[in-house]
């Protein structure tokens, strides 16, 4: 975990019931962070979370469109980069 001036980046007060709480004071503690990394963490978490579940989406509503998938399967041929292995 990198190191922040929180009074420098500025701060703001949130409301959580307190089981939230409990469960964000467990998380810190289990992994050595403040409550703040904590938090910041798991915002990180859900939002990549969500930008998956995002790509899945449409990679799905995509494979459904014979043409369109072709075209994608295609592109993402042309443009993949090798791992320098072989």
């Amino acid at each position: 975990m990198q190191n922040v001036d929180f009074a420098v980046m500025g701060t703001t007060t949130i409301r959580v019931d307190a089981e939230t709480h409990a469960r964000l004071v467990e998380l810190s503690q289990a992994a050595g962070a403040s409550l703040i990394e904590t938090v910041r963490d798991a915002t990180e978490a859900l939002r990549r979370q969500r930008f998956a579940h995002q790509v899945a989406g449409e990679l799905e509503r995509l494979h459904h469109d014979p043409e369109a998938w072709q075209a994608y399967l295609t592109e993402a041929g042309s443009t993949s980069v090798g791992d320098g292995i072989g």
